[in-house]
């Protein structure tokens, strides 16, 4: 009998911390993936800068598009976000796709050379899974430089979401 009350306690424990969904306000809890040449990266790779993580189904990688050319713009013509500061980056949930690994490579390499960025690969779904982020989808969490979740998108985004999201962005790094 209390052999069956602990495995239901622990049931219950694993089941919630499964279901957690990572929220604005709480820590980003850590996580490390290899880009395509095999070298791991983690939020710390990055530290001091604001992140954008663009955690992406292949299926859906157009799905937020319009958000990162909204993004490059604002480094790249109106000089209102710094490199220097900020950090927008892939991870793709390859386990979400029917694609293969060559082909999910060939895309995320055309993407990090547009954006000028890091792709790395997410081959269990875990990050999914822990942040309980959106499955079959385009999600998009910000982080400010103490690694604390200041957004989180999983759909695609409205231009209201957009536009909310890249004043976060500079006022994230003008901290």
């Amino acid at each position: 009998m209390t052999n069956r009350i602990i495995l239901l306690v622990l049931t219950a424990v694993s089941f919630s911390l499964a279901q957690s969904t990572i929220k604005a306000g709480q820590p980003a809890t850590p996580w490390q993936y290899p880009d395509s040449d095999g070298k791991t990266f983690t939020m710390e790779s990055w530290a001091g800068k604001v992140l954008m993580i663009n955690y992406v189904d292949p299926d859906e990688a157009e799905m937020n598009e319009p958000f990162n050319d909204m993004v490059k713009h604002a480094i790249d013509v109106e000089k209102k976000l710094s490199r220097d500061y900020y950090k927008g980056f892939g991870i793709v949930d390859t386990k979400a796709t029917w694609k293969p690994d060559a082909l999910i490579r060939m895309i995320a390499g055309k993407k990090s050379k547009k954006f000028n960025t890091t792709v790395l690969f997410d081959y269990n779904a875990d990050l999914r899974t822990k942040w309980g982020l959106k499955k079959d989808s385009y999600n998009v969490v910000i982080i400010d430089k103490k690694r604390v979740v200041r957004a989180v998108y999983t759909d695609k985004m409205t231009d209201a979401q957009m536009k909310e999201g890249l004043e976060l962005l500079i006022k994230l790094t003008a901290e």
